[in-house]
């Protein structure tokens, strides 16, 4: 079928959608191997928290087709990969924390000849206590960073003195990220002691610095190349570094190129995933649902290592608010540590926990007051700043200035026959002794940027030919939301060039 656009509209094609439906898109698997190509796979703890007392390898060393075993004695530089702080090991070194961890690679012909003798050695552990639950954790004060706190008013005083209150505690389980395309990486050792690497990864500039620190060699002397992935959600961005600088230390060890791609059940096992979360509070209230006061306490899994447990634990504290004023505030989170893999980022990046948070309390308010929640949420809003409004501050002291929220939400009750779907669904309630039904219409804040003001900026190369063509290198990473596409847009557009003209590189 084909599509004919008007004369006002154009039509839009993505810039790999020719190459996607013809299925010749290069990602990181498809690239033709190198002649000489090895294949590495992780050897894996069956240990949730012990002393690495031994490990034999001869049976892995005599099994078909493998050239190397590397253990962490074999890394020339850092054995770290951790993104914020240096405790994130990318081969367990005397100690596991987790079952799944890494703890050496083996590097043979083929990918199946590696991954079967890396089930060949033999390991003795001395086991040590494990902390499986966030919660028991924090009792445990096991956090893997501080935690942080952030009040406004006297909350404790003004949940005392409110006519009605509330407390609980509910928890929300994580996600597995999930991409199409798993963790990969090809790296291939390039003359004077440098090596190239084809990352499936969202942050290829950190990939370069691990590896760089891996392998004790000048930044100048590892490329890391991201064309596309095969979807991403965050579990790219941090946790794609383990595999990039184990298949560059393989590289390296051996003097030939490396590919390093997991099956999908140890990818399962190795990475993160959303940070679950644990949550206590306390609300006072009056007759018609405004909250007076309310303190929350968020305790999220961080796993074994900081990771990005940090800055997600400060996501979710900047976003309890939701959309709601909340003007005697309480709010500490808190990191567990634990013996499971490190969390890390995922979509929105502490933002849904956080948020979460008071959603919850309002559904549990309408619920005591015997109000639909859409009433209640819509008592709480935040005011606008330019409407003189006086509740438009947030706990973390920023001047909410645009809040079209109220005149949005009644074109939305009037557009979804809120109210009469509302009704329906309580006659149908009332005459069902198991089915019942729901309806919700809950806002969501999301923030765009970063907490950490340097990290809210971009950066391009823009090439321009004497043939009026253009070539550009920019600084995001091309997961499926079709970003490459809309830098050529825009290069078009500032150059006065057709589509075709323009090319990501």
């Amino acid at each position: 079928m084909s599509i004919t656009p008007t004369s006002t509209e154009k039509v839009q094609v993505h810039e790999s959608a020719h190459l996607h439906v013809a299925g010749t898109a290069v990602y990181v698997d498809d690239i033709v191997e190198r002649q000489g190509t090895l294949h590495a796979a992780f050897g894996l703890s069956t240990c949730a928290h012990g002393k690495i007392l031994s490990m034999d390898f001869s049976k892995v060393l005599a099994a078909p087709g493998v050239v190397k075993v590397l253990s962490p004695g074999n890394i020339p530089g850092a054995n770290n990969c951790g993104p914020i702080l240096h405790d994130d090991p990318i081969l367990a070194d005397g100690t596991v924390h987790y079952i799944g961890q890494p703890m050496f690679v083996v590097v043979a012909e083929t990918h199946l000849q590696a991954r079967r003798a890396a089930m060949l050695a033999q390991i003795e552990y001395l086991p040590l206590p494990a902390a499986l639950n966030a919660r028991d954790a924090a009792l445990q004060n096991q956090f893997v960073v501080p935690p942080i706190h952030k009040q406004r008013g006297d909350a404790a005083q003004a949940i005392k003195s409110a006519p009605r209150k509330i407390t609980g505690h509910f928890a929300v389980g994580g996600q597995e990220q999930f991409y199409l395309e798993g963790q990969i990486s090809y790296a291939i050792p390039v003359e004077n002691n440098g090596v190239q690497v084809f990352c499936s990864t969202q942050h290829p500039s950190e990939m370069q610095h691990h590896i760089a620190h891996c392998l004790n060699i000048p930044f100048n002397q590892v490329c890391v190349e991201t064309r596309r992935m095969g979807g991403a959600f965050g579990g790219k961005e941090s946790q794609s570094a383990i595999f990039a600088c184990a298949a560059a230390l393989a590289a390296h060890a051996c003097g030939a190129p490396v590919k390093l791609r997991p099956d999908r059940d140890d990818d399962m096992m190795i990475t993160g995933k959303r940070h679950d979360f644990s949550y206590d509070f306390e609300a006072g209230f009056d007759a018609t649902g405004l909250l007076l006061g309310v303190k929350f306490s968020l305790i999220s899994r961080g796993g074994f290592s900081a990771d990005l447990s940090g800055p997600v634990a400060a996501r979710a504290l900047c976003h309890v608010d939701n959309a709601y004023y909340l003007s005697a505030v309480d709010v500490r989170v808190m990191a567990a540590r634990t013996n499971t893999q490190s969390n890390t980022a995922f979509r929105g990046f502490g933002g849904p926990q956080g948020a979460l948070a008071i959603e919850y309390v309002l559904d549990t308010i309408a619920h005591e007051l015997g109000l639909d929640a859409l009433e209640v949420r819509r008592r709480n809003f935040y005011d606008e700043a330019d409407k003189l409004g006086a509740r438009c501050t947030t706990h973390y002291d920023m001047t909410v200035e645009d809040f079209p929220l109220r005149d949005m939400l009644a074109k939305l009750e009037a557009s979804s026959d809120y109210w009469a779907r509302r009704a329906e669904i309580s006659a149908f309630n009332d005459t069902h002794g198991v089915l019942r039904r729901g309806l919700a219409l809950t806002p969501v804040k999301f923030g765009i940027s970063f907490n950490v003001n340097h990290y809210n900026q971009a950066g391009a190369l823009v090439h321009i030919y004497t043939d009026g063509t253009v070539l550009v290198n920019h600084g995001g990473t091309e997961m499926g939301q079709g970003l490459h596409t809309k830098i050529m847009q825009i290069m078009a557009q500032e150059f006065g060039l057709t589509l075709d003209a323009v090319r990501i590189t």
